[in-house]
């Protein structure tokens, strides 16, 4: 019997050491991040911009692998499965990790099988119109859909997305109504804008503002807080619609659960670092983001912010998507 406990102790020493020295050896090898969804969108792009600067503080290469469908969920379904190791990660969004939780059935859960590494910048979500539509401003906007019921093509990014979240709380308090058209992300919608072959989008941001600078889509309000900085002129829900649409469309960066927590430490180091690179913060800013201090980008910060996210929205998306 003490030969068999001795053997057993050894075991488990040894496996131990062996998981503690891979954890202090990582990364050894390139870091894959997951996306959700295809090339092209915000989230694709903060991706491609933390991998472009991560190599420094991690010493490896990160490599982007979009993997969109299922309102994300075959994405952050393939990270979950993935060894936890830290070598393959998943980077998503509102829509991602708190929308898609709520509506698509799957074997996993959004909160217990990820393990979360940092915040990632945070945008906000404006409704966009193609040019041909005759309001010129969100008050002509609500006046035309209210003479017009059911008549603008809305697109939708999947139910239980952010556009469709905003989409539908935007109806409800204007007491208007549209149809929404599928879309399997962000960028076809907005080459669908630009076209003049979709009438409204309630799109993150950033993803506007080339299009909108350009005078190729109409701005017509946000659902931040106060005022977008890049596009000052937009006013926001609070000011037009109601006080209670605020919907801050945030990011973050998960492992799969059980990732040693030195791996998790040293991957959130790297993001800090990236995004404390003047030159990143400028780029960040010029997408009209903001980088979350060094405080909300520690893991505990992002475990509890998501948590809170899934425990506000949960509800309210289940609802929205049985009326709708």
């Amino acid at each position: 019997m003490r030969v068999l406990m001795w053997a057993v102790t050894f075991v488990a020493a040894a496996l131990a050491t062996i998981s503690s020295a891979a954890a202090q050896s990582f990364p050894s090898r390139p870091v894959t991040i997951i996306v959700p969804f295809p090339a092209g969108g915000p989230t694709d792009t903060l991706a491609r911009i933390f991998a472009d600067n991560a190599k420094g503080p991690l010493g490896q290469p990160v490599i982007v692998e979009n993997v969109a469908g299922a309102g994300a969920s075959i994405g952050i379904g393939r990270a979950v499965a993935s060894p936890p190791d830290g070598y393959t990660l998943s980077l998503g969004n509102w829509t991602s990790h708190v929308g898609a939780g709520a509506i698509y059935p799957v074997s996993w859960h959004i909160l217990q099988d990820l393990a979360p590494v940092a915040k990632f910048p945070v945008s906000t979500l404006m409704i966009v119109g193609k040019n041909d539509l005759p309001a010129k401003n969100i008050g002509e906007l609500m006046a035309w859909m209210k003479a017009n019921p059911g008549k603008a093509s809305i697109a939708n990014v999947g139910n239980g997305s952010g556009a469709h979240v905003c989409s539908v709380y935007f109806n409800e308090k204007v007491g208007v109504s549209g149809t929404f058209v599928p879309y399997k992300g962000g960028a076809p919608v907005m080459q669908d804008l630009v076209g003049n072959q979709i009438d409204l989008f309630c799109a993150e941001a950033s993803q506007t503002l080339e299009h909108v600078r350009a005078g190729k889509m109409k701005a017509f309000v946000t659902l931040s807080e106060k005022r977008w900085g890049p596009l000052p002129d937009v006013p926001t829900m609070a000011e037009t619609v109601s006080a209670d649409i605020v919907l801050p469309f945030w990011h973050g960066l998960w492992a799969p659960k059980n990732t040693p927590k030195d791996v998790i430490a040293k991957l959130n180091a790297a993001v800090n670092s990236v995004f404390a690179d003047p030159a990143v913060q400028k780029r960040i800013a010029s997408l009209g983001m903001v980088i979350p201090t060094s405080a909300e980008a520690t893991p505990e910060a992002l475990a509890a912010y998501h948590k809170a996210e899934v425990e506000k929205w949960w509800p309210v998306i289940k609802a929205a998507v049985k009326q709708n």
